[in-house]
């Protein structure tokens, strides 16, 4: 699955690659005053008994930086049960700028494991545009199990999660052997959460995830959901639309996730659109300066899968003891792909790969995996991830079954596909089995609904927006010919087309193909 909108990660160019590190939104300038408390009126809707101390809250809100408010929303570790022990969900929100707010707006960056919190704290503008933060409340909010909410913890140390990520299992990959000491691996790490994270780790599904988001929406005092979701975001928001489709308001779903998808079907069809974008940087790449790829797109995309399989067999020492392997190079390549503008540091990856130096592929890889300079982790995002979509998506771990899938993957997508494959030997070592069915979501009595979609967005592909799109009752699909992961804020007909229904409601009469 994707990791969400990553692209803003890399939004500040080669030449200022340390400000990866220290992104900011660089909206204080027109933000109200830090106020230091202010309180939210719940809706006060009729609720069953069990669940009137959730919904009828009343939130306390104080100043968290440039103007912004945060609070905490306590909800049911299991809706199930809400009689039961209870978790914390974390919420910021900017205050409408234009002073008199239509009510709230919900945004959601993807993963899933990304922090809502932290992408409208740190990166507002390319979260929502100005028309939007006059209008709206703007809220981010961290799902259950994620960041600032009560979170999944699996390591005691940031070295245990290095040897979780980084680890290479030695071995033939595919062979008994490795299937074994990878599955093992798999295992254990389930184990360590379930250790450090306890009952909750067993409801950080994305269906219980969906009935926090509506108690966060009562208890903001919004009659219905406004929503901005990006990348998983819309499976949750798709979610949300089935469970509660008469309090569904205004809701955009930008890269889009299919979800009647099987785990398998996710993994080739991202494969194939990773491949897509890696031609499609080659075809720029191969006709221009500076390009570490001399010949055609052909033989570039073999040099790519040569060096995969060379480091598959012989890692690259980085100077702070980890190895460079395959996979960390796929993590590495994959990142700067999921945005046009980030191209520029695939020409330093290969380069410096190349040249023996793993430097440039650990830089990417500790991006994508949050992963500060000093060794420490910014996020609980890998184990979040994991945790969610262990819930999500049911898994085969049938050798027969993986070895079969594994040729499928290098045949349709030979560069990235076998660094791809034996995603069955994580998910049935965890330690809750996925009980969910995956199947369409039509959300029958919901409003309209915006579904975007990037022709080539290379984690959450085209095909899925159209398929989403077609099975909502009241979908509309939301075209964008381009590259990249997700289409809001990069392209202005999509940006208009998104505002105009957000704050006037208007649907389009067609699909603009922006």
């Amino acid at each position: 699955m994707s990791r969400g909108r990553r692209g803003v990660v890399l939004r500040a160019g080669a030449a200022a690659i340390a400000a990866l590190l220290t992104l900011t939104g660089c909206v204080s300038w027109f933000l109200p005053q830090d106020r230091p408390s202010a309180v939210s009126t719940p809706t006060g809707e009729e609720v069953p008994a069990e669940l009137v101390p959730f919904y009828h809250q009343v939130l306390s809100w104080s100043g968290c930086g440039s103007g912004l408010q945060c609070s905490t929303v306590t909800a049911p570790l299991d809706w199930a049960d809400p009689g039961g022990d209870t978790i914390e969900l974390a919420l910021i929100r900017q205050p409408a700028t234009g002073g008199a707010a239509r009510g709230s707006l919900l945004v959601n960056p993807g993963g899933p494991g990304g922090s809502g919190v932290d992408f409208i704290r740190d990166s507002i503008d390319f979260a929502t545009s100005a028309r939007l933060q006059r209008e709206f409340d703007v809220v981010g909010f961290d799902p259950r199990g994620v960041g600032a909410s009560t979170p999944v913890s699996c390591t005691s140390t940031p070295a245990e999660l290095d040897a979780y990520i980084y680890g290479i299992v030695p071995g033939v990959r595919g062979s008994d052997d490795w299937i074994a000491a990878t599955e093992a691996t798999h295992r254990a790490f389930g184990a360590a959460c379930l250790e450090h994270t306890g009952a909750l780790l067993e409801h950080v599904d994305t269906v219980s995830a969906a009935r926090d988001l509506d108690l966060t929406r009562a208890v903001l005092g919004d009659e219905t959901l406004n929503y901005l979701g990006y990348s998983y975001g819309t499976y949750l928001g798709a979610s949300y639309a089935s469970l509660f489709p008469t309090r569904a308001g205004r809701l955009v779903l930008d890269g889009a996730i299919d979800p009647s998808t099987s785990e398998f079907e996710v993994t080739l069809t991202q494969a194939r659109g990773f491949e897509g974008a890696l031609t499609a940087y080659l075809s720029d790449c191969v006709d221009r300066q500076g390009c570490p790829f001399a010949g055609t797109v052909d033989e570039a995309r073999a040099e790519i899968a040569a060096e995969l399989h060379r480091l598959d067999v012989a890692p690259i020492p980085a100077d702070d003891g980890r190895r460079l392997g395959a996979g960390t190079m796929f993590s590495a390549i994959i990142l700067p792909l999921y945005n046009q503008d980030n191209w520029s540091y695939l020409d330093e990856l290969f380069t410096d790969t190349f040249a023996g130096s793993a430097s440039t592929a650990f830089f990417l890889a500790d991006v994508y995996n949050d992963r500060n300079a000093d060794g420490s982790y910014s996020s609980n995002g890998t184990e979040a991830f994991i945790s969610i979509n262990c819930l999500d998506y049911p898994s085969d771990g049938d050798p027969a079954t993986m070895r079969t899938e594994a040729a499928q993957l290098a045949d349709e997508a030979p560069v990235f596909g076998p660094w791809m494959t034996f995603g069955g030997t994580l998910c049935p070592q965890w330690p809750f089995l996925s009980e969910n069915v995956r199947g369409p979501i039509s959300a029958p009595g919901s409003p309209d609904i915006l579904v975007v979609g990037t022709t080539n967005d290379p984690a959450t592909p085209y095909v899925w927006a159209q398929a989403l799109a077609s099975q909502l009752e009241r979908g509309h699909l939301v075209t964008y010919h381009g590259e990249g992961h997700t289409a809001y804020g990069n392209n202005d007909c999509i940006t208009d087309t998104v505002d105009d229904f957000l704050v006037d409601g208007t649907v389009p009469a067609a699909d603009p193909m922006c």
